[in-house]
């Protein structure tokens, strides 16, 4: 995996990703940030092989820029990773729907253009790697996080899709998922709307559980990064469709799984029941 890709590399597992790679030399990288300068500290570890872009993922044509100047200087693109995104606090009724609009635009629809402007060239190399930043959000819901949940639950099954569609051309998709990490993502990255309907409280009650891992949060995302470039560089062909990160994903996973499974047992009959007999 020679040439990497990373959207939204200023802050969070991209940046943790983006420098991890930038320290190892024989990698070729471009990063992309919404405002470039944020995205100058790679600059004391290039030595040429280090292309740092602006782009705003929901700008399509920004995005075919930037993938034809990877192209240009690098040749071709190996792996695609999308770490763009961008959080939404708020009740379900009371949420803004410019904000909310302007968040599928970034986690999702930046995902989705970005993944098709380096599938024509993956496809022609027959190879490449397409990983998307979902979330335990993305597995279960939490209130206060309607919307983004939304984002990350829409991403799990479009790319889940996705990887059927490539699986025979030597193409890999892969779903990163984690929980709670140290990338002051719920301050930088996100609104928050707290709730003016008394009814409501749950929201706000959440949203201040939250805000008291801030700084304190459990994950720790250059772990992480190491963790993924090692199952790329030493399992590339054994690669899941969905990474789990962080001990909440697959204890909070385990548990809603395990009680998926026993509702869906419990419903079974009366599923069977609504088909025609045979």
């Amino acid at each position: 995996m020679k040439t990497w890709l990373i959207t939204g590399g200023a802050n969070g597992l991209g940046k943790s990703m983006a420098t991890l790679l930038a320290k190892k030399g024989n990698v070729n990288l471009a990063v992309t940030s919404l405002k470039i300068h944020n995205i100058d500290f790679l600059d004391q570890y290039n030595h040429g092989q280090i292309l740092k872009l602006q782009l705003d993922v929901t700008d399509k044509n920004a995005i075919q820029d930037v993938v034809s100047k990877v192209q240009s200087k690098f040749g071709q693109i190996d792996v695609l990773d999308n770490t763009a995104d961008v959080g939404y606090f708020s009740s379900f009724e009371e949420a803004d729907e410019d904000k909310v609009r302007r968040m599928f635009d970034i986690n999702v629809w930046g995902t989705v253009d970005m993944s098709r402007a380096v599938l024509p060239m993956m496809r022609k190399q027959r190879s490449g790697l397409i990983m998307a930043s979902s979330s335990l959000a993305g597995i279960i819901s939490d209130a206060s996080l309607s919307f983004y949940d939304g984002t990350k639950h829409a991403l799990i099954g479009m790319m889940g899709a996705l990887a059927q569609e490539v699986d025979q051309i030597g193409i890999k998709v892969m779903i990163v998922e984690p929980s709670l990490f140290r990338t002051d993502w719920d301050d930088r990255k996100s609104h928050k709307k707290e709730t003016q309907i008394s009814d409501y409280q749950v929201v706000d009650d959440h949203i201040a559980a939250i805000e008291d891992y801030d700084g304190n949060e459990p994950g720790n995302p250059d772990k992480a990064a190491q963790i993924v470039l090692e199952l790329i560089r030493k399992h590339y062909n054994e690669l899941p469709l969905h990474l789990p990160l962080g001990k909440a994903t697959v204890d909070r996973g385990i548990n809603y799984y395990d009680r998926m499974k026993d509702h869906f047992r419990r419903y079974r009959n009366i599923a069977k029941s609504a088909d025609y007999r045979k």
